[in-house]
């Protein structure tokens, strides 16, 4: 099968715990050929914080857009498009800063970034083809995100909900959910919508034939 003239950027947000990458993972594995699909994470272009000290790392709000390396993302998606390979930074949440480690990344036809503030940034924006918005219930996303940061990312409960209500609750009515009006489609209930999920594959499946 041919390669597509111009890689195609679907981007999907939505708040923490929300279920966008359930979606974005769903989509990429109704695909035999995975080398024409892949997934780009904003949450790996978290800003270098190396020369912060510690207990101001663990203080920096990580759901700010300031907290993001927008321009590293802007520059790293248009050399996606031009068809050129990347090296994609990693962060170690554990730690509060990147990681040494990159992950190497291949252009592909379909490039779905997904992120809490991907249609926050005009630039990045613009760069979309298809922009998703996972809208889910404030009390479901906060459940997972616990769920989530105590098992992968080694928080404690209080850590989780102090962050929660101090931040993240906060940053999410200011700064991701506003972002729904950029949206062409809004996903309720997250990766439990399967009739989305199908309409969303549908389209892909259709871009790339």
């Amino acid at each position: 099968m041919t390669n597509l003239d111009k890689p195609v950027i679907i981007g999907i947000t939505g708040g923490s715990g929300s279920g966008k990458t359930t979606i974005a993972h769903k989509i990429a594995e109704e695909f035999d050929d995975n080398d024409r699909i892949t997934i780009i994470t904003q949450d790996s272009y978290y800003k270098d914080n190396t020369n912060i000290p510690m207990e101001e790392r663990m203080n920096i709000n990580y759901d700010h857009p300031n907290a993001f390396d927008m321009p590293l993302l802007e520059k790293q998606l248009g050399m996606l498009l031009k068809r050129q390979a990347i090296e994609m930074p990693t962060y170690d949440f554990t730690a509060h800063t990147r990681s040494d480690e990159t992950v190497h990344v291949e252009p592909a036809d379909i490039i779905i970034l997904e992120g809490i503030l991907v249609l926050f940034n005009e630039e990045i924006r613009d760069l979309m083809d298809i922009k998703v918005y996972v809208d889910t219930d404030d009390d479901i996303r906060f459940i997972r995100r616990l769920e989530r940061d105590m098992k992968e990312r080694g928080r404690s409960l209080d850590s989780v909900i102090n962050q929660y209500m101090d931040t993240v609750k906060p940053m999410y009515h200011q700064f991701i959910e506003p972002t729904k009006r950029y949206a062409d489609i809004i996903v309720p209930e997250g990766g439990a919508n399967n009739v989305a999920i199908d309409m969303l594959t549908t389209k892909v499946e259709s871009i790339l034939s």
